[in-house]
């Protein structure tokens, strides 16, 4: 078979493949939370059950060699993008039963496996199908189609099913839809994948892909100096915030009489979907700006305070008991951008630990573990909500970024690491 030309098509196959692993993404971390929410499910089920679903992502680097060992890149991106269609359809069709909760985890638990094996399964086509020069080039416009899924699927999917709740008058015919649009949308990407994505591997590709020894991978990893450090600054980071990401929809959603806001599902949608997405992009883009300017020291400690103060005024939400849209759509505004901004420097961070020979796998180890500090803290979101009240767990959640600032006057780095280098990840 002929050698198809790296960089072929790239303006074309970049923007469908991103756009395809950033939907499952948001509908299995996000939306379902808002879904069982609207369904009547309980907080502390809703951040434990849910806060499980990020898993796949914390365990992929054990399975990445295989995916590396195993078939192409692109037979395995599209066969995991039409699992993924696959479950959402089965989610809602069964949400109409009588054991609706259980039967769709399953479902979701299958969509998320799918779903972090495309992301390895893409990302290393990416490598594969373009340049070094091309890569970098393209890093912007992969982000951008990523962002774009968040706002069709936290967005236009969230607003869709408030509208069908208020033309049905039941929730759970609203989001049996709602979810089976979402793999129909699923499927016509998958397609569109299978068309627009070039067949760039050869045999010659995998061998020089391939690793050399799987557990060599995981012992250079841990021999890294202050690794025990680092993972430690890695999980903690987002201490807060992976915390305030469970509980923030349903805050809005719930009564007055539980302590939250008492919003639609639509204007849920509508300001975490739209404006919230849009500002976080914005947050990021920034950022990498100005650490690709100035390098990744004098950026960590203001993205860290960006990514974490702004979580203040959720508090002053829960206390206050406003509703006013100002209000929340400005802390909303605040937090997105101030998360988006302050995860460029986490991204970065992240990058420099993964540095040196296995580089791809180290840096699918370090995601590993920071899916690990969303997924822990998240867990128990839902239970520390319920104990505490709303009022009393956004507090809880401007105290947890406390350990991250104090790990991080130890942490050693090169003052310039990042300076005048593209480097962005979704």
């Amino acid at each position: 078979m002929a050698i198809v030309e790296k960089d072929k098509r790239a303006w074309a196959w970049i923007p469908l493949l991103y756009f395809t692993q950033g939907m499952p993404y948001i509908l299995i971390v996000t939306v379902s939370v808002i879904m069982y929410k609207r369904l009547g499910i309980g907080n502390a089920e809703i951040g434990l059950y849910t806060s499980w679903l990020y898993l796949p992502w914390v365990l992929k680097p054990l399975w990445s060699p295989f995916v590396d060992l195993t078939g192409t890149k692109r037979t395995w991106f599209l066969s995991m993008q039409f699992l993924v269609a696959l479950a959402f359809l089965g989610i809602g069709l069964f949400l109409p039963s009588n054991a609706f909760f259980t039967i769709t985890l399953a479902f979701f638990w299958m969509a998320a496996f799918a779903s972090a094996t495309n992301d390895i399964a893409s990302d290393g086509y990416y490598m594969i199908g373009l340049t070094q020069k091309k890569q970098s080039f393209f890093i912007g416009l992969r982000s951008t189609f990523y962002r774009l899924a968040m706002v069709t699927g936290q967005g236009l999917l969230v607003i869709f099913a408030g509208f069908l709740e208020q033309k049905y008058g039941d929730n759970t015919k609203a989001w049996s839809w709602t979810m089976i649009c979402a793999a129909l949308l699923m499927m016509v990407l998958t397609i569109s994948n299978l068309m627009a994505c070039p067949r760039f591997e050869t045999s010659t590709t995998y061998k020089a892909e391939k690793p050399s020894s799987f557990w060599q991978v995981f012992y250079t990893f841990f021999q890294k100096k202050q690794i025990g450090l680092a993972l430690l600054f890695i999980l903690t980071y987002r201490l807060g915030e992976s915390q305030l990401v469970k509980m923030a929809s349903p805050f809005l959603l719930d009564g007055k009489d539980v302590g939250g806001l008492a919003y639609s599902t639509e204007a849920v949608g509508t300001i975490y979907g739209t404006v919230g997405v849009i500002m976080l992009s914005l947050g990021g883009i920034l950022g990498g700006i100005l650490i690709s300017r100035d390098g990744l020291k004098k950026w960590m400690l203001p993205m860290l305070l960006a990514l974490n103060l702004p979580n203040i005024l959720y508090a002053f939400l829960a206390f206050s008991q406003t509703t006013s849209l100002v209000a929340v759509v400005g802390t909303v505004i605040l937090e997105q951008f101030g998360y988006g901004f302050g995860f460029a420097a986490f991204l970065i961070y992240l990058i420099y630990v993964a540095e040196g020979a296995s580089k791809t796998s180290h840096y699918a180890i370090a995601t590993g573990f920071m899916a690990l500090g969303m997924m822990l803290p998240g867990m128990l979101s839902g239970y520390i909500q319920e104990w505490l009240g709303y009022d009393g767990f956004f507090l809880w959640v401007v105290l947890a970024a406390v350990p991250a600032f104090l790990l991080l006057k130890f942490l050693k780095y090169p003052a310039d690491y990042g300076k005048k280098t593209a480097v962005s990840h979704e």
